[in-house]
C-alpha cells in the first residue's frame, strides 16, 4: 500500500483556536474597505441612516458567503485558495452615477446582476489567457497592487479621509505605535503569535486608543442585535441599457484585478493557478456579484488587502480565510458585532496596513527576481507598467476629462498597470524582433525568449532555453 500524498499547506486545517484568531485578523484587515463602498454609494444617494445600516449588514453577509465559496469551493465555483472577497472600488463611480441620475438602487442592482452573469459566462475564456501572465507580468502586477494600496494605509494612519483631525501628530503617533507592536511581535514572539502579529497590533492599539479618546462606541448601543437581509429589499431590479453597459466595463476591470490577485496568492502559497482554477475563481466572483444584486449590495472581487496579510504571516491555509468568511456572516447577521469592529479607529488600521501592503509590494519584487533583465527590454516593461499603474494613485484627477468608460478602466491603478504590462510583454517578448537584433537570442528566465514568438510562452523553461 502506497503512502498518501502529503497535504498541501493550502489544504491544511489549523486547530480551532488558531482558526478563530487568524480568521479575525483577516476580517480586521478588510473591514474598513468592505464597508466603505456601501457608505460612499449610500452617502452620495443621501440615503437615511437606517438604509445605510442595512446596506452595510447586507454587504458583510454577502462578503462572508462569497469568501466561503471562493475558499471552500462548490463544484466549479471557487479557486480554493486563501482569498477574501469584498466590494470592488472600481464600481463606485458608475454606481454613484446610476444611483443619482440613472434609476436609483433598483437600476444599480439590475446592472450588477447582468454583470455577474457576464463574468460567469466569460470566466472560461478569461482563464485561457493565463499564458499571457509570465513572471515578468505577474511580478509587476503584484508590485503595483502593493504600491497602489500604500496610500490607503497612509490615509488611515493620518486619521481617515474626511477626518477633522486628518494628519494630526497624535494620529500618526498611534499608527507608528501599532506598526512597532506588529514588528516587535514578528521579531520576538513565538511562531504562532508572530502569525497573528497584525491582530495583536490592532488589539494593543485599540487598548491604547480607548483611554486616549480615539474611539466612539456610540453606534454600538444603537445597532440591532439581529438583522437579516432579504432579497430585493429596495424593490425589484430594473435593467437600464446605459447602466448595464457601464457595469460590464467594470466587470472586465474586476476580472483583470482578480486575475492578478489570484496569481499573486498562488505565488505566495506555492500552489500554481492554472487556467481551470483561474476560471473557477472568476466564476465564483460572478456568482457572488449576482448574489450582491439580489441581496441589496454590490459587485465583488478578491481583496488585495488580504493578499498582503497572507504574504506577511506566511499562513497559507484556505480554511483560515474560510473562518474569516464565517465571521463576516455573523457580523452581517448581528449588526451590533459589526458596530464594535467599526469602532476601531483608522490610525490603528493604518499602522497595520503599512506592513501588510508593503509586504505585497515586496512579494512582487521577489517574483521579479526570477526574471532576467540583462540585454533585453524587461526593465522597460516593469518601469512603464509601474508608472502607468501608479499615475492615477498619485494624481487621482489625471483622467477627469476623459469619457466615463475610460476613467472606469484607467482610474484603477491595478487594472491600468496590468493591461500595460500585458501589452508591453506582448510587444517586446512575443512579436518577432528586428532582423539581426542580438536581443532575439537572449532567453528570459521566466520562460519567454525575448523577442521570440508566441510558442515561448507555453514551453517549459528548459525547452525554451
Amino acid at each position: 500500500m502506497t503512502d498518501a500524498a502529503p497535504l498541501h499547506p493550502v489544504d491544511a486545517v489549523p486547530p480551532v483556536r488558531h482558526l478563530a484568531a487568524l480568521g479575525l485578523q483577516h476580517v480586521l484587515a478588510m473591514y474598513a474597505g468592505a464597508v466603505a463602498v456601501p457608505l460612499i454609494v449610500g452617502g452620495a444617494m443621501r440615503l437615511p441612516p437606517a438604509d445605510l445600516a442595512y446596506l452595510i449588514t447586507a454587504d458583510l453577509l454577502v462578503c462572508g458567503v462569497a469568501t466561503l465559496i471562493q475558499c471552500v469551493g462548490v463544484w466549479r465555483f471557487g479557486v480554493r485558495l486563501p482569498i477574501m472577497q469584498g466590494c470592488t472600488f472600481a464600481a463606485v463611480s458608475p454606481m454613484v452615477l446610476i444611483g443619482t441620475e440613472g434609476g436609483g438602487l433598483p437600476a444599480i442592482y439590475g446592472s450588477v446582476i447582468v454583470a455577474g452573469l457576464a463574468i460567469m459566462l466569460l470566466a472560461p475564456a478569461f482563464g485561457r489567457l493565463l499564458r499571457f501572465f509570465p513572471p515578468l507580468v505577474t511580478g509587476t502586477v503584484i508590485l503595483i497592487i502593493g504600491l497602489s494600496l500604500l496610500p490607503v494605509a497612509g490615509n488611515w494612519a493620518a486619521g481617515g479621509v474626511g477626518a477633522k483631525d486628518f494628519g494630526a501628530p497624535r494620529n500618526l503617533a498611534l499608527a507608528a505605535f501599532v506598526l512597532l507592536v506588529v514588528l516587535g511581535v514578528q521579531r520576538f514572539a513565538p511562531v504562532f503569535l508572530s502569525r497573528i502579529a497584525v491582530l495583536i497590533g490592532i488589539v494593543v492599539g485599540l487598548a491604547v486608543a480607548v483611554p486616549l479618546g480615539f474611539t466612539d462606541f456610540g453606534g454600538v448601543g444603537d445597532a440591532d442585535w439581529l438583522g437579516v437581509s432579504t432579497p430585493f429589499h429596495f424593490g425589484a431590479p430594473t435593467f437600464e441599457v446605459s447602466a448595464i453597459v457601464s457595469m460590464l466595463v467594470v466587470a472586465l476591470v474586476t476580472m483583470t484585478e482578480t486575475t492578478g490577485d489570484l496569481i499573486a496568492v498562488g505565488e505566495m502559497t506555492g500552489r500554481e493557478v492554472g487556467p481551470r482554477s483561474l476560471a473557477d475563481g472568476l466564476r465564483a466572483d460572478g456568482f457572488s456579484t449576482v448574489l450582491g444584486g439580489v441581496f441589496n449590495t454590490f459587485p465583488y472581487t478578491a481583496y488585495a488587502q488580504n493578499v498582503g496579510l497572507v504574504g506577511m504571516t506566511r499562513v497559507r491555509s484556505r480554511w483560515v480565510v474560510a473562518a474569516a468568511g464565517g465571521i463576516l456572516v455573523l457580523l452581517g447577521l448581528l449588526p451590533k458585532l459589526g458596530a464594535v469592529v467599526a469602532a476601531i479607529p483608522a490610525p490603528v488600521l493604518g499602522g497595520a496596513g503599512l506592513v501588510m501592503f508593503g509586504t505585497v509590494a515586496a512579494s512582487g519584487l521577489r517574483t521579479l527576481a526570477r526574471v532576467g533583465f540583462q540585454d533585453n527590454h524587461n526593465l522597460t516593461v516593469v518601469a512603464v507598467s509601474a508608472a502607468v499603474g501608479l499615475l492615477p494613485v498619485g494624481v487621482p484627477t489625471v483622467y477627469a476629462k476623459f469619457p466615463d468608460w475610460f476613467q472606469t478602466v484607467m482610474n484603477s491603478g491595478i487594472s491600468a498597470g496590468c493591461l500595460t504590462a500585458i501589452a508591453l510583454n506582448l510587444l517586446f517578448n512575443h512579436l518577432p524582433s528586428k532582423a539581426g537584433s542580438a536581443v532575439a537570442e537572449v532567453p528570459d528566465p521566466g520562460g519567454l525568449p525575448v523577442g521570440g514568438v508566441q510558442e515561448g510562452v507555453e514551453k517549459p523553461r528548459e525547452e525554451a532555453v
